[in-house]
């Protein structure tokens, strides 16, 4: 499920890491600071809300903004927008440092390259590896200290078309998921410090948050690591993005065991709050989705009951949102819209994540929604985050009709019944398997002309639910406002 992250400057995620040696990034000084620092901005400017850091990287160094992706597994940059640095490195293939990225091409000059996701508009490219100078201020939990840097940060080399949908200014994003090339593991590698990590998120654009690297104590005046509630975070096994099938997710998950609304607990299916052996259902935390995703039933249980527990009547829903009530009809303190709050227990009921009607509502004039949205029936989790991404192709009927029968012959196996939202599905069975997954037929996007080529291989383009696998595009209809390309990992073993 998603609860908003817009939550209050006390709220803070920590993260602890696995064991790991990363040679490749030693840092540039004998000083060896037991924590970093980083201011973070909220950034409203762009039609998706963004958290944003900024780190200095190059030679000579230059500030780089960065968009903050919890569950994001690496740092990309932008290299086509005057990238100069006389210290910037590709990874040559078969090196360690290419290793640390798992999966990776090679490119004819025997560079190195992975795939590099905006996670904001769901779109991914193919770029080469790269190491340079990372820059950042380190401090002791009260004070900031010297400035240390990376001598050999690795990073992906991303694009122009990659940028698009950032917020202003930015080049990048910034991963702090489960990865050895994360920025949480590159910092503690290179100064011995623990991999652990801990934010705290502005509610506004008005106030900074901040990020902790390593050690506490983590001071806002007070040290705060000591009057945390804490939750454990949970590892999902099995990632259920399209490409990534059957990998470890590098995303972060709490375990949330029910919920209330106004203090009484909304009966569900606590089913669906927990993650399944096939890596669908579970609740994950996340800076790149702006509002509360729920599967449908508990969607609307939830709704039900906060409309009941506000006693005003609702109004037409603005999408996203399905839950809208006239703002004359809503009350207000200094603590925001008074609603009633949202609870989520989690691992037993003295450990509560309570969410006021400062994060939970969104207003749009003389309408005030809850901002939580409907994911449908099969959603792959539930999510606790900030912003909303196609995770697969969506084409207008006609061309989904003609690609589909091309694929489908070009397959010569029998179509089975269909797993929505997808119309073309076919038996695992009779699919083959390679090391870059299914072995189906390639689908090729010709852009600006035929030399430039978006290939999408069977890693990218199915989607297997247990022994059924299906070809991940959706049928949008015949009036869609556009196709859209969703989510696309790319990439191969050398």
């Amino acid at each position: 499920m998603l609860v908003p992250m817009v939550v209050s400057l006390r709220f803070f995620i920590l993260c602890s890491f696995f064991s790991l040696i990363i040679s490749s990034s030693i840092a540039h000084t004998s000083f060896k600071p037991k924590a970093l620092v980083l201011p973070l901005i909220k950034d409203v400017s762009s039609s998706t809300p963004q958290y944003i850091i900024q780190i200095n990287q190059r030679t000579p160094l230059v500030p780089v903004k960065l968009t903050l992706d919890l569950g994001g597994g690496y740092l990309w940059v932008n290299c086509e927008d005057g990238y100069t640095s006389s210290t910037s490195k590709p990874a040559r293939c078969g090196s360690a440092q290419c290793s640390l990225f798992g999966l990776y091409g090679c490119s004819g000059d025997k560079v190195c390259g992975h795939s590099a996701s905006n996670t904001v508009t769901g779109l991914s490219t193919y770029g080469d590896i790269h190491e340079d100078v990372v820059s950042v201020q380190s401090t002791n939990g009260n004070n900031p200290g010297r400035v240390v840097s990376v001598p050999n940060f690795l990073f992906i080399c991303g694009s122009n078309s990659l940028q698009n949908g950032l917020a202003s200014g930015v080049k990048g994003m910034a991963g702090l998921g489960r990865t050895k090339v994360s920025l949480p593991s590159q910092f503690s590698s290179a100064f011995s410090f623990k991999r652990k990590f801990a934010i705290c998120l502005s509610s506004s654009t008005g106030t900074n948050g901040v990020i902790f690297f390593g050690e506490g104590p983590y001071n806002l005046n007070i040290d705060v690591s000591k009057v945390l509630t804490f939750t454990p975070l949970i590892t999902n096994h099995v990632n259920t993005i399209s490409g990534f099938l059957g990998e470890p997710s590098v995303e972060y998950f709490i375990g949330v065991k029910s919920i209330r609304v106004s203090g009484k607990r909304v009966p569900l299916n606590n089913t669906l709050l927990s993650i399944h052996k096939n890596g669908f259902g579970g609740t994950k935390i996340s800076t790149v989705n702006p509002y509360t995703v729920l599967e449908t039933t508990i969607y609307k249980a939830v709704a039900d009951a906060f409309v009941k527990a506000v006693g005003a009547q609702k109004v037409a829903p603005m999408a996203p949102f399905g839950t809208c009530f006239a703002t004359k009809d809503i009350g207000f303190s200094r603590m925001g819209p008074d609603v009633p709050s949202i609870d989520l227990i989690l691992q037993n009921k003295e450990v509560v994540w309570n969410i006021i009607g400062a994060n939970s509502m969104v207003q749009f004039n003389d309408v005030i929604c809850l901002g939580f949205v409907d994911a449908g029936s099969n959603p792959s989790t539930s999510k606790v985050g900030f912003v909303k991404v196609n995770p697969y192709t969506v084409l207008e009927t006609t061309i989904y009709k003609a690609e589909v029968e091309a694929f489908v012959k070009a397959v010569g196996a029998q179509k089975v019944a269909l797993v929505a939202p997808f119309g073309t599905c076919f038996a695992t069975k009779d699919i083959g398997f390679s090391r870059m997954g299914p072995d189906v037929p390639s689908i090729d996007l010709v852009l600006q002309n035929k030399e430039v080529v978006w290939n999408t291989i069977g890693a990218n383009s199915m989607v297997q639910l247990n022994d059924v696998i299906c070809l991940g595009f959706v049928d949008a209809g015949s009036n869609p406002s556009t196709s859209k390309v969703g989510f696309v990992k790319v990439g191969c073993t050398q």
